[in-house]
């Protein structure tokens, strides 16, 4: 068995410094689910060639912007990438392979929805480039997805899982728990059964009710209450020990792999690495600035249309917010942090050394040779941690 301790260093490719991961939003998806804050969106109709030359526009735009990288990764995100025509997937990946070098081994992952429909276009998908899905099953249960609101039921979700598992290299899929009146009974049952299907990669995420989704609706009037804090603690504390147990540990809060199978992608963003976000309302972090493309469909392919672009805001980022945005994503890994590069970045040591003496002495992080990470309970108290040990 593997624990995040022994996991402090997971491996970095040669030159991934330099390296760049693209992010392509797709906007779309069949309908809002009660829970997700994502920017997505519900259209009676979507022009696929229209958006296919528009996101190979705001494709190049970043790619003029950012000669000579090593591509390590692609992730289609959204929305419901796998509602995407396999030709557009095709057209972007062939675009990207033309404007920067793709490593050897480079990642390219798609999200996708479980159901039959999109399942049948995983072999195209997976002949378009896709080496790795991220499913969206959500739940085990059929029960659980009604009250999530999703579109499939359980059995349509698992044939989906068989299908993804013949067509890609890599598989991943997510789960939610903590979900109201959900018992570690019911939460071992479904993790452990998850856990038999084989996959290398999980994602297992506390159900959060967001700010402006249903479920925040609901929960203002009184209409769902969230899971208790304590309960929503042991849950996690039992999913890092089967998921270790499995030899799938966590190496991020909510990310469990084998060893070798953790999301490139992902690690790019926790580790403050570059990465180009094209398509609307993506982010991106490339040479020191900050972007962020137009959330609305039609006002990022009206902006698009105008500018040759999607972009919405482009700002330098100061050094001592870089530092501590390398801090806030780095310690939410397993690894944890090096402070020496969190203090290059800043252009000063931006932590508050007394304090991290204070956590460690409470058993709540771990700092050697200025490697600095959060340990299992720490996991459980980051936001407080961070709010103390982050000098202004």
């Amino acid at each position: 068995m593997v624990s995040p301790g022994d996991r402090s260093r997971l491996p970095v490719h040669p030159g991934a410094e330099d390296d760049l991961a693209l992010y392509i939003h797709w906007p779309f998806c069949v309908s809002k689910c009660p829970y997700c804050d994502f920017n997505s969106h519900v259209r009676a109709e979507i022009d696929q060639g229209e958006w296919r030359e528009a996101l190979l526009a705001d494709l190049a735009h970043e790619a003029d912007l950012l000669p000579g990288r090593r591509l390590s990764s692609i992730f289609f995100g959204g929305g419901t990438p796998s509602l995407m025509d396999p030709a557009t997937v095709a057209a972007l990946i062939d675009a990207a392979a033309g404007h920067w070098t793709p490593a050897p081994d480079v990642e390219i992952t798609l999200e996708a929805n479980p159901s039959s429909v999109e399942a049948a276009r995983f072999a195209d998908l997976a002949a378009a480039g896709v080496n790795r899905v991220s499913l969206g099953l959500q739940s085990l249960d059929d029960r659980r997805l009604r009250f999530l609101g999703r579109a499939h039921d359980a059995a349509e979700g698992l044939g989906a899982l068989d299908t993804a598992l013949a067509a890609f290299e890599r598989v991943s899929f997510d789960l939610i728990y903590a979900l109201p009146d959900q018992g570690a009974a019911e939460w071992e049952a479904e993790l452990t059964r998850a856990l038999a299907f084989g996959t290398g990669h999980l994602s297992l995420y506390q159900l959060t009710i967001e700010p402006g989704t249903r479920f925040a609706a609901l929960a203002a009037k009184g209409e769902l209450a969230p899971a208790d804090p304590d309960e929503s603690a042991a849950l996690y504390e039992l999913t890092a020990g089967l998921t270790a147990a499995a030899g799938l540990p966590a190496y991020e809060i909510s990310n469990h792999a084998r060893p070798g199978q953790e999301s490139r992608h992902n690690l790019a963003y926790w580790r403050y690495r570059d990465y180009a976000g094209i398509g609307p309302g993506a982010h991106g972090r490339r040479a020191g600035r900050a972007t962020q493309r137009h959330r609305k469909p039609e006002n990022w392919l009206a902006a698009l249309l105008r500018n040759g672009h999607g972009l919405a805001e482009e700002r330098d980022i100061a050094p001592a917010d870089r530092g501590v945005e390398a801090l806030l994503m780095g310690l939410r890994l397993a690894e944890g942090v090096d402070l020496a590069r969190i203090a290059r970045l800043a252009g000063r040591d931006p932590v508050d050394r007394a304090a991290i003496e204070r956590l460690i002495h409470q058993g709540l992080l771990h700092h050697q040779d200025e490697q600095l990470r959060a340990t299992p309970t720490g996991m459980l108290l980051l936001d407080a941690i961070l709010a103390e040990i982050v000098r202004v």
